[in-house]
């Protein structure tokens, strides 16, 4: 696959094909998105199955200067790779979702879909910082239209809401961003990574990129947008917000944060790690009391990436491979969550809890799937988010008793909200006609929710799969912040004398 611009051909199917869509009547506009999504989609395990795990750490790069200080540069590491893959895997899923529900603007909904996904595979794939900013910024104005012309019937305040958070905190980042290049000399991202920039710089430029990333993840208390953004958006939408869009917060302090700003990162640990304990805590009781079902899986993915962002700032391996595995987990499941509140929504035009009950006397199967997606989404051994969760929590372990027994209560909180929902929707007696008679899954919706209840089950049995691309380039980002490592408060008695005795080391070698 040497010299192979399969990233840059990744860029360009889902793009031609928008381009077509535009111009393509509904019908044709769909099965246009579908065979692009699909192309993508086997490009992306071309992708997998050609990455040398244990190799170089940058591959498939491509490079063409295009002018002074801007780049078009592609490559890849095992943690991109992972994220492009989750990527181009929910969005046939997406097309799929919409097939039925959407029948206004069929074509400039579907290009917008196809544009999301190039932007998508742009920010995991991009090499220069100027180009991460680009695809990383347009991939709002999708979303805003995918929300605000085929949203619910408050879209308007929701796309306006959704559009200012996430661009305010980017103009600091972009601020940030031209301070870096000016200092460095470079827009190349692995040169970046590597280089040590003054330690009362790294304080602005962390919080600069803070603001930015911690409205995509959401972190508390800049997640508002998040529950609006979804009950008004398109279940597809919901999806790809979800399941791909949250995790670009994640994939930036991974990629920026971290490796870039190492002490200022440890510096401002506790506040991560104050804010997630706040959001695992207050979001998961919010949605125990929500009437809705998509505000609630909202509320609980606000908890979930509360998780990750203890799992990344516990500044080790176990930690950050855990944060990468909960991201990849989480954007399975709560896709998977969302499509099911989707399939009831298309019968009954009704989110809220209380108009159901009893489905799993009319609709067996919809009921399997359902408990299969609630019992990952709590975190039940032998399914995808139980090794994230289990890893995030040793990683944060090592720093804080405190912050894992918080964090720890908030997964039990998940379990109850989570199963109180399924308890109401699925069991008890049917108290409406309507309801009763909805039919079960039909052949689409079949072909949507098997894909995902196979990679979640393959992601909790053998997570070996997932963990082996990433797990050399995790150890090369722990090596680059292992100098700030903040203290930690539950440290093992049995490896403080190798700690001291490197420490002692470290300090002669500074003598």
């Amino acid at each position: 696959m040497s010299g192979f611009p399969i990233l840059s051909l990744m860029l360009l199917v889902p793009l031609v094909g928008a381009v077509a869509c535009l111009f393509a009547e509904a019908k044709a506009a769909r099965w246009i998105a579908l065979a692009a999504t699909l192309v993508d989609l086997a490009l992306g395990i071309l992708l997998w199955a050609n990455y040398d795990v244990g190799g170089a750490q940058w591959q498939f790069t491509e490079r063409l200067p295009l002018f002074a200080g801007f780049n078009y540069a592609l490559g890849i590491d095992g943690i991109a790779l992972l994220l492009i893959v989750l990527s181009v895997f929910l969005m046939p899923i997406c097309i799929g979702a919409s097939w039925i529900g959407i029948t206004k603007r069929v074509g400039e909904y579907m290009a917008a879909f196809l544009l999301m996904e190039t932007l998508m595979i742009g920010v995991f794939a991009a090499q220069d910082l100027y180009l991460f900013y680009i695809f990383f910024e347009a991939g709002l104005i999708p979303m805003y239209l995918i929300i605000g012309i085929w949203g619910g019937d408050n879209r308007i305040y929701a796309a306006y809401k959704f559009f200012l958070y996430t661009l305010l905190g980017s103009v600091l980042m972009l601020i940030a961003m031209l301070w870096m290049v000016h200092e460095a000399g470079t827009t190349d991202i692995p040169t970046l990574m590597n280089y040590d920039f003054p330690v009362q710089a790294q304080t602005w430029l962390f919080l600069a990129f803070f603001a930015s990333f911690a409205v995509k993840m959401p972190m508390w208390p800049v997640h508002t947008w998040l529950p609006d953004a979804h009950v008004q958006a398109p279940t597809a939408g919901s999806v790809i917000l979800a399941g791909v869009l949250l995790k670009m917060g994640g994939y930036g302090f991974i990629r920026f944060s971290l490796p870039m700003f190492p002490e200022a990162s440890a510096h401002f640990a506790w506040l991560v790690f104050g804010l997630s304990m706040v959001a695992v805590v207050v979001t998961s009781l919010i949605a125990l009391v929500q009437h809705d079902m998509k505000k609630l899986i909202a509320y609980s993915s606000v908890a979930h990436m509360a998780i990750v962002t203890v799992g990344l700032f516990a500044f080790n391996v176990q930690g950050i491979e855990g944060g990468m595995m909960v991201m990849l987990g989480h954007g399975l499941v709560s896709g998977a969550l969302f499509l099911c509140v989707g399939v009831i929504y298309d019968r009954l035009h009704t989110r809220e809890i209380a108009r159901y009950g009893g489905l799993a006397i009319n609709m067996p199967k919809y009921a399997l799937f359902f408990m299969l997606f609630t019992m990952a989404s709590v975190g039940l051994p032998g399914t995808s988010n139980f090794v994230g969760e289990f890893l995030s929590l040793v990683g944060i372990y090592q720093v804080s008793t405190w912050v894992t027994f918080v964090c720890t209560t908030g997964i039990i909180l998940g379990a109850a909200y989570m199963l109180y929902l399924y308890a109401r929707v699925v069991f008890g007696e049917q108290k409406h006609a309507d309801a009763a008679a909805m039919p079960d899954l039909d052949t689409r919706e079949w072909l949507m929710l098997a894909p995902l209840a196979a990679a979640v089950l393959w992601m909790g049995v053998y997570p070996e799969s997932f963990l082996a691309p990433m797990r050399k380039d995790v150890a090369a980002l722990d090596a680059r912040i292992a100098r700030a490592k903040p203290e930690g408060d539950s440290m093992l008695k049995i490896g403080e004398p190798k700690a001291s005795a490197a420490h002692e080391e470290h300090a002669e070698g500074a003598h």
